[in-house]
């Protein structure tokens, strides 16, 4: 159904030899060099020599829509991309330059960013010398709906203020995290939808505090997740993404794309977690037989590999939609594999865990990881449930265009 040009199918020949070659082999590389560290925000040195070869291979920036700063693939073509790399999600992303939420924060520098925030920013992301985090969620209000954000950006002058709290600031505590794009309401009087707005923040800025890290079901994630104070943070009218009242309209152009790789990560993990079901059944032995014999197992095999087909199939069709209507016009199938893909990684990924018994939940094997991280996504970008009220009121319309729009 989906034909993949020849640029597409080269680079996913070289994605996968790169893998083989390097990234896998460097899985246990990484796993001691964190462990020697001591420090869970440890950048490990693996790191920077994977990045060195994947740039000399030419596998760098290739989530990137436009060819000026990337190869210029599109949503289809880099799809099964992302999902080679969701293979390996603690290394290969970061590797080719492409994680988030630095590859959102590039985006979004490069379509609202002005020729000094490329200069200073963009370009050392694009270079792979920084990284960036993205500041929206909020623990004082339901985040889920943007328009609840309660972070203040005052004017003042020729400067903004900034007060306010965020939380799941990811990417904060990495150690070359230099710059935050921090979304806040500059108009609490504006219509709904004109109220926020986005700035650059260096995370150096006076006032500006990384208060903790949160744990992801007890992991402490290499890049960190921050909780982060903004006390009479001062920054120049520069710093403003677009113009005021655009943070919301920033926020939806950068999430769609965002999703995609999220999605096709997931399926990556499910992947693999497939192949470590059956490796483990076959290697181990129950009251005389191979695991691989029973017939609950051989189920789990199969529908595990029919889920895992349908969820790439739905992500590939809300690609090829977003190269070519658009992203509002793929907001249904970008919202439907945003729920699909990780429900479906999930349980692919808990047979696996449940295949290899105590082994499954220790930290010998990466499952218990790839549970933590995909049960997360479920509530990253959005969650389930408002996803599913985007979906329902799409096709509530459908049947009758007025509905919701009655006084």
């Amino acid at each position: 159904m989906f034909e993949f040009s020849e640029r597409a199918r080269r680079y996913q020949e070289d994605l996968l030899a790169f893998m083989d070659e390097h990234v896998y082999p460097a899985e246990s590389i990484y796993h001691a060099q964190m462990t020697e560290s001591g420090d869970p925000h440890f950048h490990p040195p693996i790191i920077e020599e994977l990045k060195t070869e994947a740039r000399k291979r030419g596998l760098w920036n290739l989530f990137h829509p436009h060819s000026e700063w990337g190869p210029g693939l599109t949503n289809l073509e880099y799809a099964p991309l992302a999902e080679i790399m969701g293979r390996s999600a603690h290394l290969a992303p970061e590797a080719t330059n492409c994680n988030a939420p630095d590859t959102g924060n590039m985006e979004v520098l490069t379509l609202f960013g002005t020729p000094e925030h490329k200069q200073d920013w963009l370009q050392p992301l694009l270079d792979g010398e920084i990284a960036s985090a993205f500041a929206m969620t909020e623990p004082a209000v339901a985040s889920s709906d943007a328009t609840n954000i309660e972070l203040r950006m005052q004017p003042d002058g020729d400067e903004y203020i900034l007060n306010g709290r965020k939380w799941w600031t990811s990417n904060a505590l990495h150690k070359n995290c230099k710059v935050l794009i921090v979304m806040g309401k500059t108009d609490p009087d504006a219509p709904v939808h004109r109220q926020q707005s986005m700035m650059v923040v260096p995370i150096d800025t006076p006032g500006v505090t990384v208060l903790r890290n949160l744990a992801v079901f007890g992991y402490q994630d290499r890049e960190g997740h921050a909780e982060v104070v903004f006390e009479n943070v001062r920054v120049p009218r520069t710093a403003l993404l677009a113009g005021e009242g655009d943070g919301f309209m920033i926020g939806q152009a950068r999430l769609g794309p965002g999703r995609i790789h999220h999605c096709m990560r997931a399926i990556g993990m499910a992947e693999r977690a497939l192949d470590l079901m059956i490796d483990r059944a076959q290697a181990r032995t129950t009251f005389g037989a191979p695991v691989a014999d029973r017939a609950n197992i051989q189920d789990w095999i199969a529908e595990s590999r029919i889920e895992i087909e349908m969820a790439r199939l739905l992500t590939l069709k809300a690609a090829h939609l977003m190269d070519t209507v658009g992203n509002r016009n793929a907001r249904v199938e970008i919202a439907a594999i945003k729920v699909a893909a990780p429900q479906v990684a999930l349980k692919v990924v808990d047979r696996a865990i449940q295949v290899h018994g105590g082994g499954g939940v220790s930290d010998d094997f990466p499952l218990a990881s790839m549970y933590a991280h995909l049960r997360t996504l479920r509530l990253a970008d959005g969650p389930d449930e408002v996803h599913k009220r985007t979906i329902a009121q799409m096709e509530l319309r459908r049947r009758d265009p007025a509905w919701g729009k009655r006084p």
